[in-house]
């Protein structure tokens, strides 16, 4: 089920609100109950025969946190490692197992048949969250638990699919506020405002971005310098408003239960260096990224040099790169990002000098532009094809805009507008949408 899909603005999200707010007025029934269960019946629509999978998670990882919330465990830190190594392995063998086998074959030129495992629903996010449950019950953030918010946790529709990853303590307390099991007229006019501008994002822009972008990808062995661009660039839109799309959406559904999720993207396009495009985009999985990873790694090191942090920085960006899925292509993207990231760093480090505002920006903006390349071709040569073509290897054929498609065109330049001109979604909701409402 989709957040842009008929069947959810039109039948799930209204059932399960009307569901929500009056077992609250009219019944002494836990409401949790009512969020797990559409939780579990959104996650049956991708494959109702994986349902188990995610359930049996939420046990395994329940009961055994359990171990890690006791303060007198002696053996905390093997039970943490032990139950993360667990989740990750289940990660690998239901996302990863036949890229894995892949790599095998051509390596070792062996012929082992795919196992073909049917792909769950949001393991990636799923895995994340979970481990900030692990890590906040072993650091004694969290002081006791049960099944029910720890399910709610994991399964709540709204930041099921594309996060925000969102911590513990900073969902549950929300969903046990008094005034909160009551409708906020506030809240409902605020969340329906920003799923309409999810929706727009998402089906209005990325969606016909989406038709400029394939033509480019699927043919370009010879793609002249204007086409290059537009398809590169329209992609690039197109990955931030369908992302962006989806949190809005997400952010406008949970408001609807009087539920605040974290910001995830806070104009990321107007950055002017790598390390300011990480802390605007997908601002959750950054924070993992270097809380979870980054931060633990460089502790163990102890003995911390430059030299070691970049090495770290880079291949916990690679992690990223490979997390979105199994493709060389998504790691090459990472550690493309990785690069940039340490090319940041090192200039701070070693040169006390500021670039042009404008010229830092277009910098970053291209770099990122041309990363995203990998990160949507099918092949290493399609990729390169595309990066030729935009550095004029190709023709440098004039393209008149009467021989474009005019409403696609006009996609792109709002996108292009939005983007650099305007505020972003989460702005808006902080400074003018409360005050409206």
């Amino acid at each position: 089920m989709l957040f842009h899909s008929s069947v959810f603005l039109f039948v799930f999200l209204p059932t399960v609100f009307c569901l929500f707010f009056l077992v609250n007025k009219f019944t002494k029934i836990d409401s949790k109950l009512i969020l797990i269960i559409s939780g579990l019946i959104f996650y049956s629509w991708w494959n109702v025969y994986l349902t188990p999978l995610i359930i049996l998670s939420i046990l395994f990882n329940f009961y055994l946190s359990k171990f890690l919330i006791n303060k007198n465990n002696p053996s905390k830190k093997e039970i943490l490692l032990s139950i993360i190594a667990f989740n990750i392995l289940f990660l690998i063998i239901l996302k990863y197992l036949d890229f894995l086998i892949l790599n095998i074959n051509y390596i070792f030129n062996t012929n082992i048949d795919f196992v073909n495992l049917p792909f769950p629903l949001a393991i990636s996010f799923v895995t994340f969250q979970t481990i900030t449950y692990l890590v906040d019950c072993y650091d004694g953030n969290i002081k006791k638990n049960n099944i029910i918010e720890y399910s709610l946790f994991i399964i709540f529709f709204p930041q099921l699919i594309a996060g925000p990853i969102v911590h513990y303590n900073n969902m549950m307390p929300q969903f046990k506020r008094l005034k909160n099991k009551f409708i906020n007229k506030h809240n409902i006019f605020l969340g329906i405002t920003i799923i309409f501008i999810g929706f727009f994002k998402k089906v209005i822009i990325a969606d016909n971005l989406a038709l400029i972008a394939d033509d480019g990808f699927i043919d370009n062995n010879n793609i002249d310098f204007f086409i290059a661009w537009l398809t590169s660039l329209s992609f690039t839109f197109q990955m931030y408003f369908d992302f962006s799309g989806y949190v809005d959406m997400a952010t406008g559904s949970a408001l609807l239960f009087n539920i605040k999720l974290p910001k995830n993207f806070d104009s990321p396009f107007k950055s002017t260096n790598m390390i300011n495009f990480w802390q605007r985009w997908h601002i959750t999985l950054s924070y993992f990224l270097m809380n979870y990873i980054y931060f633990p790694w460089l502790r163990y090191l102890k003995k911390i040099t430059f030299t070691q942090s970049m090495i770290v920085t880079f291949f916990v960006f690679i992690i990223a790169g490979i997390w979105h899925g199994p493709s060389w292509l998504y790691v090459i993207f990472g550690g493309l990002h990785g690069v940039g990231l340490i090319i940041n760093h090192t200039f701070n480090k070693y040169f006390d000098y500021n670039l042009n505002k404008f010229f830092a920006w277009f910098l970053t903006f291209n770099y990122v532009n041309i990363t995203l390349i990998f990160f949507r071709s099918k092949t290493i040569e399609n990729s390169i094809n595309l990066i030729k073509g935009m550095l004029g290897f190709n023709d440098f054929q004039i393209v008149l805009l009467t021989d474009l498609n005019f409403f696609l065109i006009s996609v792109f330049l709002t996108a292009i507008i939005i983007s650099f001109c305007f505020k972003n979604t989460a702005y808006l909701v902080d400074n003018y949408f409360k005050k409206f409402f």
